[in-house]
């Protein structure tokens, strides 16, 4: 087992139980309703509870949720990675039924803001080791990769569904609350994971094949190089366009720099993309 393995399992052993940990301190206690297959299976646990009486394990209803979003990423998106998703979901249904519950507060806008925060935290760690936490994460990870489309409609829609459910059964005061759940662990993810959001660089140099061939090495994104003048000395310029993953442009800008010290950059950060733009494959 490499290095790198290791690595993925602890984080998956700890995000699970940071995972687990939310549900049963904050999310029940809020009695909230994450998004996702989260959210669906903490849902089918109450209806269950209050209208059959009938306590379900956690870990059982959850992994029969996943059935099929795993059998996309088996099929479509990568088998490695499929695998570790699936360790995710099994410990987190194991330490979610093994944690006694445990109220830490009582304040439902505290425990919306801070656990939504601490789901897209985990989120973001489960991705950035190329796992997910299962769910709608396999159906937007594979709508993204493998069809360019952009799967937050669809994403936002299953949400949705569930958002009413529990609000005509239970009530809209928890359905409301847990928009902001879900608003704080959206904001959380976009903040500590950038994999799929893109930036546009626009580079000024006198060395535009160097720089482009630096994007490509630090990158593995192709550039356009366009033909400019300055306004004020009318001098001849280059412009090298390109796009590029916002988790890379750090190290883009640095190579970039190693290439050319008098270069100037318009960093963009970029709302939509037409097109293919490559993504790194799922192993």
């Amino acid at each position: 087992m490499s290095k790198k393995d290791i690595k993925r399992i602890v984080v998956i052993f700890l995000c699970s139980i940071g995972m687990a940990l939310n549900i049963k301190i904050l999310v029940r206690a809020g009695g909230l309703y994450p998004g996702g297959a989260t959210g669906l299976t903490i849902l089918i646990l109450r209806v269950m509870e209050s209208f059959f009486s009938v306590e379900l394990s956690y870990s059982l209803v959850n992994i029969l949720i996943n059935i099929f979003p795993v059998y996309i990423g088996f099929r479509f998106i990568g088998k490695k990675f499929t695998m570790y998703s699936c360790l995710v979901i099994l410990l987190t249904g194991i330490f979610t039924d093994l944690i006694p519950a445990y109220v830490l507060t009582e304040d439902v806008l505290l425990i919306s803001i801070f656990g939504g925060i601490i789901n897209g935290f985990v989120v973001s760690m489960c991705l950035s080791v190329d796992a997910t936490t299962g769910g709608t994460d396999f159906i937007g990870i594979y709508l993204s990769q493998k069809k360019g489309v952009d799967s937050f409609n669809l994403v936002l829609g299953i949400n949705a569904v569930i958002l009413c459910i529990s609000g005509i059964l239970f009530g809209w005061d928890k359905a409301l609350y847990s928009i902001i759940f879900q608003y704080a662990s959206t904001v959380a993810l976009h903040t500590f994971f950038r994999m799929y959001q893109q930036d546009t660089l626009l580079i000024v140099t006198q060395q535009p094949e160097e720089v482009a061939r630096a994007i490509y090495v630090a990158s593995h994104h192709g550039a356009t190089i366009l033909e400019g003048e300055g306004a004020f000395g009318h001098s001849e310029k280059d412009i090298v366009y390109s796009v590029i993953a916002s988790s890379q442009t750090r190290r883009v800008i640095q190579a970039i720099k190693e290439v050319d010290e008098n270069v100037f950059i318009n960093h963009l950060k970029t709302q939509e993309i037409i097109g293919r733009f490559y993504q790194p494959p799922k192993d």
